[in-house]
């Protein structure tokens, strides 16, 4: 399999350490940073995939936003309203959302 090189350039201070935990490992420099890449990559899609359900919830609720204003209280939200807050707090702060109406963070 042909090989592609890629160069990148560092502080003197961070391409030591790099050296210095490729030997550790028993690697060399390009396969202790491929190895650190991919693990890298590995971990940013299995955060996105983990994370994408919540992402687009999201997504759709500040579709479904756009134009409203804030109310001036809680008083103003009809009850479908107030049930999906109510349900979004529980979806970000779970149980504790039910013990403390009305607080946030």
């Amino acid at each position: 399999m042909s090989k592609v090189r890629i160069s990148i350039s560092l502080a003197p201070e961070h391409a030591e350490r790099v050296r210095a935990h490729a030997e550790r490992a028993g690697m060399d420099v390009s396969s202790y940073m491929v190895n650190a890449a991919t693990r890298q990559m590995a971990e940013a899609e299995a955060a996105d995939e983990v994370f994408s359900g919540i992402d687009a919830l999201i997504a759709k609720a500040e579709t479904r936003a756009t134009g409203y204003t804030p109310a001036d209280d809680a008083t103003e939200l009809s009850e479908g309203e107030r049930r999906e807050v109510a349900d979004a707090m529980r979806l970000v702060y779970g149980d504790e959302a039910e013990q403390n109406p009305g607080q946030v963070a």
